[in-house]
């Protein structure tokens, strides 16, 4: 195993509907760094076949099963976003999948001197503890509730029990190292995350 030279793991969070992606789409293509994303790991960890999947559907029934066989995730995401106690239930469920997905990532990785773990759920999951620094992509509360009722097709109160859902953007971006403002235009966000990355 070569020696390894990873100096800055950045953990890229915000909102829902901040402009995560942007970010790191952003960071993948134009500044050729590895993104690491737990969604596509949570993903994983709820495919058909999986312990996830087995425990999930036991618990909601077979409803949770698409006709293909997949995952009904619109309807668990019903379920879960309006009762706390079921969210946290499945959040058990996968958290703990994502967390061995990344470090089995991270192992495999090549040389590199910067690596972004894109985590939506990076405190509420408890996972800074494997980042070196955390960048929070915030805009203003108004765009953040209209970009994801246009994103999802989500009416008012879908949207904001959604937002309501996480835990506050002012503590994500108190506790933050790097603050991305995504509240005027691409370019504008893309000029914070050249300037982050020099620091």
């Amino acid at each position: 195993m070569g020696q390894r030279i990873i100096q800055r793991i950045i953990g890229l969070t915000g909102g829902i509907a901040t402009g995560k992606s942007t970010v790191s789409d952003y960071l993948h293509t134009v500044h050729q760094l590895p993104v690491l994303d737990a969604d596509d790991y949570a993903r994983q960890a709820v495919a058909p076949g999986t312990p996830a999947f087995q425990a999930i559907v036991d618990r909601y029934g077979e409803a949770m099963r698409l006709p293909d066989g997949r995952l009904n995730r619109p309807r668990l995401g019903e379920l879960v976003f309006n009762d706390r106690a079921e969210k946290a239930w499945l959040e058990q469920q996968i958290h703990p999948q994502v967390r061995r997905y990344f470090a089995q990532a991270m192992a495999e990785l090549g040389p590199a001197s910067v690596v972004v773990q894109a985590i939506p759920l990076l405190f509420e999951a408890g996972l800074t503890n494997q980042v070196t620094e955390v960048w929070v992509v915030a805009c203003d509360p108004n765009q953040q509730r209209q970009r994801l009722m246009q994103r999802n097709n989500l009416d008012l109160a879908q949207a904001q029990a959604r937002i309501q859902s996480q835990m506050p953007l002012a503590e994500k971006i108190a506790r933050a190292d790097i603050v991305l403002d995504n509240s005027g235009d691409r370019q504008a966000l893309f000029r914070q995350v050249d300037q982050a990355l020099q620091q």
